[in-house]
């Protein structure tokens, strides 16, 4: 997979994407991510990437033609599905990731300040995405947080192929409801007499699956 990401500040992307899961899928090969500076892409030799909009308001918008001439430029070779992250796109969620992993190139648009010119959305977008009804400073931070949740559902990231089955939003019950994860423990079995449930102790399997399936469920219905 190839994820291109169109952001005025690629350098926030390194020590997160050079770390842990997403680092060593790199290393492996099962993924490329590029950060690209959308100043190389400026409207004149002062690295100018905005201006102000259009009928008055507070704060600047990214002018189209950077943004045009970007996306074109990483899409000329492999054309790729582009992705805005905003607060009035669609909210996203489990299902949304394993979506997004099962494209060859992606292509991330990182807004700031008031935003993008509406062009760019129109004519470039393929879809708009939030991560919930709150305002950030730009969009590089959920754009971090997209590329995680799909890049580790990659064949071969995960060492342990059913480590994306066996997890939140990915468990069901009998109905289909989406489950969370149960509740995890591990040695010691009792600290400062904090004790880990008697049924995970019990080397029963049937009693500990029904102890697992009943608390992802009381686990959902506290999170709605």
């Amino acid at each position: 997979m190839l994820i291109d990401i169109i952001t005025l500040f690629p350098d926030f992307f390194v020590p997160v994407f050079s770390q842990s899961i997403i680092g060593r899928a790199q290393q492996k090969e099962l993924v490329k991510i590029r950060a690209c500076q959308l100043r190389d892409w400026a409207v004149d030799a002062h690295g100018s990437v905005d201006d102000k909009p259009f009928g008055g308001g507070v704060g600047m918008v990214l002018r189209p033609e950077p943004l045009f001439e970007a996306v074109e430029f990483v899409t000329k070779n492999n054309p790729g599905w582009v992705v805005f992250l905003t607060p009035g796109g669609r909210r996203f969620e489990q299902k949304k990731a394993i979506e997004l992993s099962q494209r060859e190139h992606l292509v991330f648009i990182c807004g700031h300040y008031e935003g993008i010119d509406q062009r760019v959305i129109d004519e470039l977008v393929n879809e708009q995405i939030s991560l919930g009804d709150f305002v950030l400073t730009g969009g590089e931070i959920p754009t971090m947080a997209v590329v995680d949740a799909l890049v580790r559902l990659l064949p071969g990231v995960l060492e342990k192929p059913d480590a994306t089955v066996n997890e939140s939003f990915s468990l069901r019950d009998e109905q289909g409801c989406l489950l969370l994860e149960y509740p995890q423990y591990t040695r010691p079995a009792d600290y400062r007499g904090l004790k880990v449930p008697e049924v995970l102790l019990s080397g029963d399997h049937a009693r500990i699956a029904e102890w697992k399936k009943t608390n992802s469920r009381l686990k959902m219905d506290k999170k709605v």
